[in-house]
This record gives structure tokens, C-alpha cells and sequence, in this order.
């Protein structure tokens, strides 16, 4: 061998082993491995002598991965397929240590295999974090059960099996009653401990075929299988008692809590998981207005199937307009209080009909948050929103997301990976939850608020003062903006209640350095009002109505509000 190639082969092992590879070549007529790069100790071998024969290399692999190696090597010498694949090996402490195998095969004049030339390269950490994604991505981190998108998964695999063979199962929603209050009473890591102490009993109690999850702050889902009709009552008051009759268990004492259900049936009452869900809420709901701690069965009335024939209806248009890209914003200014021009628009949701007519979301939103797809909707309305960010460096935009997406990981994910390195497109959008989603679990909200922050996004608390946020409320979430409930602000100037409400809310905003937002401002007189208590941020019609027209791209100039405000002042005092 001459001192170049000599010297090429010196530094290419030193690169295999300051990389922490394993270089091998194995000859199958005699089984030899000869290994080159790093010390096999890497590979939790001590004696490398345990590694010299092909034999030796198997007996450490993973007795479930054996077979994943010798067919990844059948097809090679059967069809020429790429040598790669990953599996375990067991090292001396027992430890299981993820390997990727790559390399290339030499055959002999009858096209038998003679040799592998490959490398082996440690893959722990990425197979870790990839379990990782896919725990988070399947499973409620508290309990440990499936999160709402892997129940309705399950949901359809069992609804499907229902409609082959005709077996009858259902679906409860059980809500675990006045959480919040215990929130307020003993703080979060109490209601934790409750919400996973439920979840342990409704484990010792549903049957194995039956799945569960945690598709919410303080909301479980049970799928029954093969459960007939007169069944799911007894189910329903079981699980009751079950959650009812002993405390749990606390740091603080025992604390007795209780759960209301709502069931419903298929495959008679619905098709699909949707279905079934939405009407296991709508029972749920009632039983939460009959006084909780119990159970309500969804029931079909005539008047319930023709409404529900028109929302499907109205569900398929919607999903049609998104297939299409007939989903579009329109966008309301939001301006400074002074005067000083706008500071943001906030992008509100629209449905263009086939017919050209423009649809306002207050005639289909809440239809398709029943349907349970409103997700989808707020995945496209990220998607819109961080485009023209993109398209228009001057803009900012604000828009709202669903209860429902505010604890949505995949969503969080998605705007994780839209901006990646494009902190000028995050410094420039406002993402809003509303105040009762927020206060449904506000640990989560917390956990959701802050992420979004880290991207470099503010985020803004809607409807404020609608769910009666407490002092220790705006201590837990980092928001950067409130936005004045509307229905405060609306005859602000004839209801003396409506302004020192108004009062309240704003010096609890100001208390905490947070910008505020009054709402459905509809003349310069409330607007005088909002300035005089100190809010920061005016919307509403009086400074223009939302418009699909983009109005960054008009030249009509902001209306010149300081004089308006200063004259209505003087004739409001």
C-alpha cells in the first residue's frame, strides 16, 4: 500500500472514530467481523472478542429485531435492496443501545452473498426523542391514557368493527365537575393529582377491550365495546359511584369529587366518531344543567335529526370551501386609542360560497366546532395568517383559535415548524384564546401560552372579564394583550355597572403591564369613555368594519380619530 492511501486510510478511521462510528467488515465464509473506528465499548461490549464473528453480532441483538436484520439481509442478496436498517443491541449492563446499520454487499460468481462492508452508528437519543414525539403526540402526558386525536382514532377503529358485524358500543364523555373551583381552592398540583387518581379508577373498572382517554383539562373519553343499549346506563352510574363514594387521597386531606356523564350509542345514533362525540357532549352538557353527579343518554328527537341533517350539510360545504381555498380573512383594524394610526389587524374567518357570497363565521363556526372539525379550520388559519405575515413585512396580525386547538399539540407543532427561523414573522402575529377556554385548564393554557412566546408570537386573552379572570389567573398566564369583552363595552355610555366593570378590568390589566383592547366600539362617545379609563387599543365599527380587502394595500388613510375622541370627550364629561 503506498503512504498516500496509507494515510487517507489513517484519517478516515480517525474521522470513524471521533465520530463515533463503528466501521465492519464480515466475511460470511468464515463469520469473521473485523471492526474499525470506535471501541466496541461503545457499544456496551467490554471484550471485543464478543463482536469478531457475525454469530457473536447476533446473539447482542434484540431477540424482537433479530429477525428485521436477517430479512434486511435476504432482500439485498434476493432483489439488491439498500442495506440500512435500525434495531437494538444488548450491552453488558443490560442496557438496549439503538444501532443504524449501513453498508454494502460483494457476491460471488454464483451471486451468493460473500461479504458486508458496512457501518454502525448509535442512534439512541434520536429514537428516544422520536418515541418522545410519539408519546406527545398519542398521549395525555398527566395520565398517560390516549389524548383526544388517538381516541377518536380508536373511536373510528371500533365504529367500523360496529357497522361490519353489527354489535352495538357507545361513548361517554365524563367531565370531572367544578375542577376549577378545586384549581382555586388548592391550587394545580392537587387537581392533577385528583384528575390522575380518576383516571386510575376508571382503569381498574372498564374492561380491556374498552379504551380511554383525557381529551381535555378536566374531561375523559370511554369507549365501550360491544356494550347493548340498556348496558350503558349501568356503565355510566358505576363509574359514578365508582368516582363518587370514596375521597381521594391528597397532600391536603381527602378531597370527594365527582364526574357527570353523557353517553351516546352507535351504531344506531351516529356514523361516525364525530357523531359520536358531538352527541356525547350534547348529553354531557345537559347532564352538567341537571345539577352533575350524573348521567344523561343522548336522545334523538325529530326536530334533533332535521337540525342535525342541516349541520352536516353545512359541514360538508365547509369542507368543501377548505378543499378549495374558499376560506378567507377579513380584517378589522385595531387602532392606538390616540389616534396615532393602526397597530394591528385582527383577521377574522370567512367562508366564500360557490355563489360568491361571503359567509360570516358566526353561521358556521359553531356548527363545525359540534362536528368536532374545527381544528382543521384553525390549522388553515395559521397557514393563511403566516403567509401574508410573510408576503407583507409590515403587517401584524392577530387571530383567534378554538378551545379545542388551544390545547392542541399537533397545532403547536405546526406553528413550531412554520416559523423556525423566522422570528420577524413571529414578532408580527398575535394569536388570541378566549378567557374560558384559557380558564378551562389554565396550567395547560399556561404551558400553550408560553411556547407560543418562545417563538417570539404575543398572544392575547379574548373576551376579558367574560370568565371573571382572577388576580392568581393573570399571575399563571403570560399574555401579553387583553381584550375587553365586547358586552362591557356595548352601552358604556348609559350603564354606570358596564363602566366600573370596565374600571375593574382595566386596572387589573394595567396592574400586570398588560396592553388592553376594548371590543365593538360603535361611536366616538365610547371611544372618549375607553380613553378617559386608560385602555390602550380601540376596535370596533366605528373605525371600520372587517373588510376581505387587504387594507394595508389601500391608500385610503386611517381616520384622523384624536379630534373625534377629543370633541366627544368634552361632550361626554
Amino acid at each position: 500500500m503506498s503512504s498516500d492511501r496509507r494515510s487517507i486510510l489513517r484519517h478516515v478511521l480517525a474521522a470513524l472514530e471521533g465520530a463515533g462510528d463503528h466501521a465492519y467488515v464480515w466475511d460470511l465464509a468464515s463469520d469473521r467481523l473485523r471492526w474499525h473506528g470506535a471501541h466496541p465499548r461503545d457499544l456496551g461490549v467490554a471484550d471485543p472478542a464478543a463482536l469478531a464473528s457475525g454469530r457473536g453480532l447476533s446473539e447482542r441483538i434484540h431477540p424482537e429485531d433479530r429477525e428485521v436484520r436477517e430479512r434486511w439481509l435476504e432482500g439485498h442478496a434476493a432483489h439488491g435492496e439498500s442495506l440500512d436498517c435500525e434495531y437494538r443491541l444488548v450491552a453488558d449492563s443490560g442496557e438496549v443501545i439503538w444501532v443504524q446499520d449501513r453498508g454494502s454487499a460483494e457476491f460471488d460468481v454464483r451471486g451468493r452473498l460473500k461479504r458486508v462492508v458496512g457501518v454502525l452508528r448509535r442512534v439512541t437519543d434520536r429514537k428516544l426523542a422520536e418515541q418522545r414525539l410519539e408519546q406527545l403526540a398519542n398521549y395525555d402526558e398527566l395520565t398517560g391514557h390516549f389524548n383526544r386525536s388517538r381516541l377518536r382514532q380508536a373511536l373510528d377503529q371500533v365504529l367500523a368493527a360496529s357497522l361490519r358485524s353489527g354489535t352495538p358500543g357507545a361513548y361517554l364523555a365524563v367531565d370531572v365537575d367544578r375542577l376549577s373551583a378545586i384549581n382555586d381552592a388548592f391550587g394545580y398540583e392537587i387537581a392533577d393529582q385528583i384528575i390522575v387518581e380518576i383516571g386510575r379508577r376508571l382503569d381498574r373498572y372498564v374492561r380491556h377491550s374498552d379504551v380511554i382517554g383525557r381529551i381535555g383539562g378536566n374531561r375523559f373519553g370511554i369507549v365501550l365495546t360491544s356494550s347493548p343499549l340498556d348496558g350503558v346506563a349501568t356503565a355510566a352510574e358505576k363509574i359514578i359511584a365508582l368516582v363518587g363514594q370514596v375521597p381521594i387521597a391528597t397532600r391536603v386531606g381527602p378531597v370527594y369529587a365527582t364526574v357527570s356523564i353523557g353517553g351516546a350509542s352507535f351504531p344506531d345514533q351516529a356514523k361516525t366518531a364525530y357523531e359520536v362525540m358531538t352527541h356525547a357532549d350534547s348529553a354531557l352538557a345537559e347532564a352538567k344543567r341537571a345539577g352533575r353527579d350524573c348521567f344523561i343518554p343522548y336522545r334523538v328527537a325529530e326536530e334533533q335529526r332535521r337540525q342535525h341533517r342541516v349541520d352536516m350539510a353545512l359541514g360538508e360545504r365547509v369542507h368543501n370551501a377548505l378543499k378549495s381555498n374558499r376560506l378567507v380573512f377579513a380584517y378589522q383594524s385595531v387602532v392606538d386609542v390616540n389616534g396615532t394610526g393602526v397597530e394591528y389587524y385582527e383577521c377574522l374567518i370567512r367562508m366564500m360560497d360557490e355563489d360568491g357570497s361571503i359567509i360570516p363565521a358566526s353561521a358556521f363556526v359553531p356548527v363545525i366546532e359540534q362536528l368536532g372539525f374545527v381544528r382543521l379550520i384553525d390549522r388553515y388559519v395559521l397557514e393563511l395568517a403566516v403567509r401574508e405575515v410573510e408576503r407583507n413585512p409590515g403587517v401584524t396580525l392577530g387571530f383567534n383559535i378554538s378551545g379545542f386547538t388551544a390545547s392542541d399539540r399537533a397545532w403547536l407543532r405546526l406553528i413550531v415548524s412554520l416559523l423556525k427561523d423566522k422570528p420577524d414573522a413571529a414578532r408580527r402575529l398575535i394569536i388570541e384564546i378566549t378567557e374560558t377556554a384559557a380558564l378551562h385548564d389554565v396550567a395547560e393554557s399556561a404551558r400553550f401560552v408560553r411556547a407560543l412566546k418562545e417563538l417570539g408570537c404575543r398572544v392575547a386573552l379574548d373576551d376579558f372579564g367574560a370568565g371573571f379572570t382572577s388576580l392568581g389567573h393573570l399571575q399563571v398566564l403570560p399574555v401579553d394583550i387583553v381584550k375587553i369583552d365586547g358586552a362591557f363595552v356595548r352601552r358604556l355610555t348609559d350603564s354606570y355597572d358596564n363602566q366600573v366593570f370596565l374600571r375593574h378590568l382595566v386596572g387589573l390589566a394595567n396592574g400586570f403591564g398588560l396592553v388592553t383592547v376594548a371590543e365593538c366600539v360603535e361611536n366616538a362617545t365610547e371611544a372618549a369613555i375607553l380613553r378617559r379609563e386608560g385602555v390602550h387599543l380601540l376596535q370596533g365599527y366605528h373605525f371600520g368594519r372587517p373588510s376581505v380587502e387587504k387594507p394595508w394595500l389601500q391608500r385610503a388613510a386611517v381616520p384622523e380619530l384624536a379630534s373625534e375622541i377629543k370633541v366627544a370627550g368634552v361632550a361626554a364629561s
